[in-house]
């Protein structure tokens, strides 16, 4: 009875959130001529600064967190209105180094490519990568008559692959020894969009059963056969409303829909959920692998770990480290640096997400406050 009315707790949050930030949300026009210098104001713990309307977009598993963000952040500093737009990590990336957004926010960090290309919109500086939002990728599935689904690297894998096809394959009945299995055709929905949380997984896939994943991990899907719908609510929807369907996701995208999620077989002592606490303790243990503000994480992907759930993500946001636009940094700065700060992260608990180990939350802040 608890858990199902955490459940429902955790759902209303989620519900809320987006409720909140379809209000918010505004015509993309006039980025930057309206943002003029700042109020420089508290509202309670968040600093307020610059006016004006600033536009971002990209990654669409921060889109709960960035609704929550966008409300809490809206409520005290009403001369400054965030529109984020979901579009995908790939799309995001691109607005930003057209120049279209103040940043952008993506599931994994930036390519060599795309940092030189940064150069170009951030004069006399470069696009950098800022964690900012933590979380496990649950692995969702609906599968009439089973309530609980271990599996593992490997044959996720080959289900994305098109190699496993039936829910009563003896690799899964293997897996799932207890579980009534139907002889079922597997739905495997992917991303139609350019996607981190796509590139995370397929990380996953290439770190713990290479031999089970030949394709190279990135952002656009390379898996054969499959289903693909848009963005994570759209694979999240397919996955509610289709017999048979398995998908992922950002967790909070199934604890909304009340979707059921794998626990994994990492070779630990015991399968692992997918929650809040399992993925800090993944995400505990990445290292910082980008150079001088950059901030990129190198997460470990195959860990075995007991109770540390592999399938993470962190989610970056994308801001010049220098030659952001004028009108729009004092803005940006002080959006980003609620977001990182204590109250911004602890913020996301409810929703599934998971806050950033304090080490690298403290980096980002210091970061934040140089951008310049």
């Amino acid at each position: 009875m608890k858990q199902l009315q955490r459940k429902n707790r955790l759902r209303a949050v989620a519900a809320g959130a987006l409720a909140v930030s379809s209000a918010l949300v505004l015509t993309a026009c006039g980025s930057d001529d309206n943002n003029g210098g700042g109020s420089d104001t508290k509202a309670g713990n968040i600093k307020c600064d610059g006016k004006g309307q600033l536009l971002a977009s990209g990654s669409s598993a921060q889109k709960n967190a960035m609704d929550l963000w966008i409300k809490n952040y809206g409520a005290a500093c009403e001369d400054t209105k965030i529109n984020y737009k979901a579009t995908g990590s790939g799309a995001g990336i691109q607005e930003f180094l057209q120049g279209k957004t103040a940043f952008a926010g993506s599931d994994s960090a930036l390519k060599p490519d795309e940092i030189a290309n940064s150069k170009k919109v951030c004069d006399g500086g470069q696009g950098i990568d800022l964690p900012m939002v933590g979380g496990p990728i649950a692995i969702g599935f609906n599968v009439p008559g089973v309530d609980k689904l271990v599996l593992d690297a490997e044959t996720l894998a080959k289900i994305f692959d098109s190699k496993i096809t039936k829910w009563n394959d003896p690799a899964i009945k293997a897996l799932n020894k207890d579980a009534k299995l139907p002889d079922l055709k597997i739905q495997a929905f992917h991303r139609s969009d350019e996607s981190g949380t796509t590139d995370n997984l397929t990380k996953y896939f290439k770190a713990a059963a290479p031999k089970a994943w030949p394709h190279e991990p990135g952002k656009a899907w390379e898996g054969k056969g499959g289903q693909s719908a848009d963005g994570s609510s759209g694979v999240s929807s397919q996955v509610k409303q289709v017999s048979g369907a398995i998908s992922y996701f950002e967790l909070s995208y199934a604890t909304a829909n009340s979707i059921k999620t794998v626990d994994l077989d990492t070779g630990a002592s015991a399968p692992v959920q997918a929650n809040v606490e399992n993925a800090t303790k993944a995400i505990s243990e990445a290292k910082v692998k980008g150079t001088g503000k950059d901030l990129a994480l190198d997460l470990a992907y195959d860990t075995k770990a007991d109770g540390a759930y592999p399938i993470t993500l962190v989610t970056y946001e994308i801001a010049c480290d220098k030659g952001n636009k004028p009108g729009t940094l004092a803005a940006t700065k002080s959006f980003l640096n609620y977001v990182a700060s204590e109250d911004g992260q602890t913020s996301l608990k409810e929703l599934g997400y998971a806050s950033l180990p304090t080490e690298i939350a403290t980096k980002v802040r210091e970061t934040v406050k140089s951008l310049s």
